[in-house]
């Protein structure tokens, strides 16, 4: 393995192992522009290759309107691959072949990287040649260093926006509109309501539009297993999101979530809905693209998830032909296992840093430098708006000082998303862009993005206004605990700090996902009086020796990083 002290590997081709396109190392179509400091200053045309380790499918080859005004602007054209299918292995292949693309956004995979030596120490980059950055990080610099232990910065976070607040409410316990409107719009608060909306919908609708109506499906399908089964279980139980984690905000000791007996009883509720009918018996084995067609049917009466992860079938919903289709996406509830207990989908965790895009040691020097100030404009104002906002008289105007996305544009949006994203390329380049977060203006007055209250409410389709409005609600998240109710974290969000690089724990962890993922699936699919003995050797297999160790290593890493950012108590 090479040195993590190594500075440079020699560009290489990247077509082999890894399957990228050879890029040559930040290859230049401009003779001599790769060639001393004056490269880094230059905008003549320059191709980077770039992995990600998320999947894309609107990428476009920057050949939509917001790529081609940034390589007109920049010089620079992207060669990129994105993951496909949850692929977690590309990164390993590039370790083992050491060969890497320019940039790189490795998601969980950074501390891999770093111990291989790939990954170029940002921190004299960015006080040099990035001032852009640099000004937006100003005051989270310490949230960008790798660790206590090596205060190198190798990624910038971009999965995050500085400053962000959100707005709306994208995950929960989703229901129909549907559903909701012929039950009268009923109160959605708890398990017990949820269950009972959904059980009273199916009693009177056994079928939509002629096809068997799906009271409830989720999407198991390999990593979205955490989605859409196993991270609602701490959300139902009054939780934040660290991940695979429950930290004790006092002690800061971490432990696999499941071993709350809370959690053992959200599990318990949806043994007891498949053992009356109402999963979907495909659950644990339809793939994505399964329950995505479901859902776009219109014959799901509720999910739990993400919106991000069912969006492209709500929007065949939206742009449907048949008017009466669009009431059958989805509202979103803050649903917990009693009254007690409170969603924290919304508490405060300052910038959490964390995933994001690095800069690997395939290129040389003044490629480094000309990699940065790329990035850097990704970072200006200018890049943001463009990126957020798409082309000024296209895309957008600017009316009395105020950016407006005009009603037709806005229409696209809403009802055609996926193709209108491909063609004009908004938001495509945010995650590997540094950049502000929703509710952050720029010195015009206007939002640096198009996620603002008025905005999205403006998004809105009729149905869902009707429904917010019985809901005494502009937005779906004026259901949900605000974050002045829910604290804030000193560490942040667990699951976006680098995985620890000790091999004892790669190891335990994995162990313990394997566990989860068959014996949760085991559980929830049960005879009711087998269920407790099912869950219990589950606990039982994860209070391992090994799996113990390995939540104590994550423990010391949430203690250090809360030393590292000076946020602790």
């Amino acid at each position: 393995m090479v040195s993590k002290k190594a500075k440079w590997i020699a560009p290489v081709a990247l077509a082999s192992v890894v399957g990228l396109t050879a890029c040559g190392g930040g290859t230049s179509d401009s003779k001599g522009a790769s060639d001393g400091a004056a490269a880094a200053d230059s905008t003549a045309p320059v191709t980077f290759s770039l992995f990600s380790a998320d999947a894309n499918p609107n990428w476009n080859n920057m050949q939509d309107d917001v790529g081609k005004a940034i390589t007109e602007k920049t010089g620079v054209t992207l060669k990129a691959e994105y993951a496909v299918g949850g692929d977690t292995q590309k990164v390993s292949l590039m370790i083992a072949s050491g060969e890497y693309p320019d940039l790189i956004m490795p998601k969980g995979d950074t501390s891999k990287l770093v111990e291989a030596g790939a990954l170029v120490d940002l921190t004299d980059l960015i006080d040099k040649y990035a001032p852009n950055i640099k000004a937006l990080y100003a005051n989270d610099m310490n949230r960008l260093k790798y660790s206590k232990d090596d205060q190198s910065i190798y990624i910038l976070p971009t999965y995050t926006g500085v400053g962000q607040t959100s707005f709306d409410a994208g995950g929960g316990f989703e229901l129909q509109l549907e559903v909701l409107k012929e039950l009268g719009y009923p109160e959605i608060r708890t398990l017990d309501d949820y269950e009972k909306a959904i059980k009273d919908y199916y009693a009177k609708n056994p079928t939509i539009n002629g096809q068997p109506t799906i009271p409830l499906s989720l999407n198991a399908d390999d990593w979205h297993i955490m989605i859409g089964v196993t991270n609602p279980a701490f959300l139902a139980t009054g939780l934040p999101d660290n991940g695979e984690f429950y930290i004790n905000p006092e002690t800061y000791d971490a432990m696999l979530h499941y071993k709350r007996p809370e959690e053992k009883e959200y599990f318990r509720w949806l043994n007891k809905m498949n053992s009356e009918g109402l999963l979907d018996k495909e659950t644990f084995t339809q793939k994505r693209d399964q329950y995505l067609a479901k859902i776009s049917s219109g014959r799901v009466l509720g999910t739990i998830n993400q919106e991000w992860d069912y969006s492209e079938a709500e929007n065949t919903l939206k742009g449907s032909s048949d008017p009466t289709m669009q009431n059958r996406i989805y509202g979103h509830f803050p649903v917990t296992l009693n009254k007690e207990m409170k969603d924290h989908s919304f508490m405060d965790v300052g910038f959490p840093g964390g995933y994001g895009i690095g800069i690997t040691t395939n290129l040389d020097e003044n490629q480094r430098i000309r990699a940065i100030k790329f990035l850097d404009w990704l970072a200006s104002d200018e890049g943001q708006v463009l990126n957020n906002w798409g082309i000024e008289g296209k895309q957008y105007n600017v009316e009395n000082g105020k950016r407006v996305i005009p009603q037709e544009i806005q229409d696209r949006k809403t009802n055609d998303s996926a193709a209108f994203t491909k063609e004009t390329g908004i938001g495509q380049y945010t995650l590997m862009s540094p950049h502000y977060g929703d509710g952050v203006k720029d010195k015009t007055d206007n939002y640096y993005t198009a996620n603002f209250p008025e905005q999205i409410q403006n998004a809105y389709t009729q149905p869902e206004k009707d429904a917010l409005k019985k809901y005494n609600a502009t937005t779906w998240k004026d259901l949900f605990p605000k974050a002045e109710e829910l604290g804030t974290s000193a560490w942040g969000a667990a699951y976006n700090l680098p995985a620890p690089s000790d091999p004892s724990y790669t190891v335990a962890f994995q162990k313990s996902q394997d566990i989860v993922r068959k014996r949760i699936p085991e559980a929830i699919l049960a005879t009711p009086d087998k269920f407790d003995a099912i869950y219990d050797g589950m606990i039982e297999e994860l209070n391992s020796a090994d799996i113990v160790e390995m939540e104590k290593i994550f423990s010391q890493q949430i203690k250090n990083t809360v030393e590292l950012w000076g946020t602790g108590k």
